[in-house]
């Protein structure tokens, strides 16, 4: 999806910094970072990670995302772009013609498998048809499994948007989301609809009202008429995405307390479950609280404890979906890039490109640890080459 021009987000800082017509001096200053910090994030010597650029954002009046910097598609599919955005603005408005459950449900099916296998250009070709037939379904079925269906797809166009950050079609697509759920109210889907309304949160850097989402949710579902195996699949979910706002908080304390409540949230409603289970376009079980476990102690700087659950990172990941094992590779290899382990980083990041390739080439972190390896290795050799091309980020 990506195209090869897109930089990287540490380097996207620096355009972002001479367009404002600042120096390294006053962005540093007004954003609370270190000059020595913000100049090797530059010059790639660092990585940009999620809670500078927050904060770098804070300073220049952009979001996190935005720092960031989108992920662009390539011209001939920016057609599919413009049809998507379409679909989701034709949200009250439906076809003439009927679409029958059987194939929403179908459609659905084959997004989902799209979205497992993070195979991004694939997803974005169906998901502007698949929008208009669910919304159709759903306006002339008029049940709760029709709108349960179609928030579920606005869940993914949510996901597609988050993941190129962007960030004016997340909103939306999630606005849209929670608006199908209104039509049937559910408690789970209602739960489903905050998680990926505090992932808005979480990408614009305001993590602390994304906080307050998830606590909110996770009360209304406390007090809900559910069995217990849903209400452990709503409250599990809103948990894991409530350990990776905390482990952005800037206070790193205060963000270890708030993580630990959340962590501890998950694997309760985790054992639940003697294995994964699938719902609403996500996975939910042990195996993906731990991914995101490792990922929290990466956020709250503690690269060691991190790494100490990675002693059979094959094993861990056995079995999930592409979409969660790369950007557990990517986490891993920003643990041990922190703890200057750059053979062992470049090894991961290999990992991730090699099991989900147009994923990793638009993860903000997996260009970030490639253009600061590319830095401090300072050689070229297979390796860095076939990387540098898959990435678009020059040696």
């Amino acid at each position: 999806m990506g195209t090869t021009k897109d930089l990287a987000p540490g380097a996207h800082v620096a355009v972002l910094r001479r367009a404002h017509g600042w120096s390294q001096v006053a962005l540093a200053r007004r954003a609370s970072v270190s000059l020595s910090l913000l100049s090797k994030i530059e010059v790639g010597d660092r990585p940009l990670t999620p809670d500078v650029a927050a904060a770098l954002g804070r300073a220049l009046g952009l979001s996190m995302a935005e720092v960031q910097g989108r992920a662009s598609v390539r011209a001939d599919d920016e057609q599919l772009l413009s049809a998507l955005r379409a679909a989701v603005r034709d949200y009250d408005l439906p076809e003439h013609q009927a679409v029958t459950e059987a194939r929403v449900t179908a459609g659905f099916a084959t997004a989902d498998a799209h979205r497992d296998a993070v195979e991004v250009t694939e997803l974005l070709k169906m998901l502007p048809s698949l929008l208009r037939d669910a919304t159709t379904h759903a306006h002339t079925e008029n049940s709760g499994t029709a709108w349960s269906m179609l928030a579920d797809v606005y869940s993914t166009v949510y996901w597609l948007a988050a993941r190129h950050r962007w960030m004016d079609l997340a909103e939306l697509a999630v606005a849209r989301q929670q608006w199908a759920v209104d039509q049937h109210h559910t408690p789970v889907g209602a739960a489903f609809a905050a998680r990926d309304r505090a992932g808005t949160y979480l990408n614009f850097g305001d993590v602390e009202r994304g906080l307050d989402v998830v606590d909110r949710a996770i009360v209304a579902v406390q007090s809900a008429p559910l069995s217990t195996a849903d209400r452990d699949l709503a409250v599990g979910t809103l948990a894991l995405r409530g350990m990776t706002l905390a482990g952005r908080l800037r206070d790193k304390r205060e963000g270890l307390r708030e993580a630990q409540r959340h962590i501890e949230s998950a694997w309760r409603a985790a054992s639940s479950f003697p294995g994964r289970v699938d719902a609403h376009g996500l996975t939910f079980g042990t195996q993906q609280t731990f991914t995101h476990v490792l990922a929290t102690q990466v956020d709250l700087g503690r690269p060691r404890e991190a790494l100490a659950l990675t002693t059979d990172l094959d094993t861990a990941l056995a079995g999930l979906p592409p979409t969660r094992i790369a950007p557990t590779r990517i986490n891993t290899a920003r643990a041990q890039l922190d703890t200057g382990d750059l053979d062992g980083a470049l090894t991961n990041v290999c990992e991730a490109f090699a099991v989900a390739p147009q994923m990793a080439r638009i993860h903000p972190m997996g260009r970030e640890l490639l253009r600061v390896l590319f830095s401090l290795h300072r050689r070229s050799d297979p390796t860095m080459r076939r990387l540098s091309k898959l990435s678009g980020i020059s040696l």
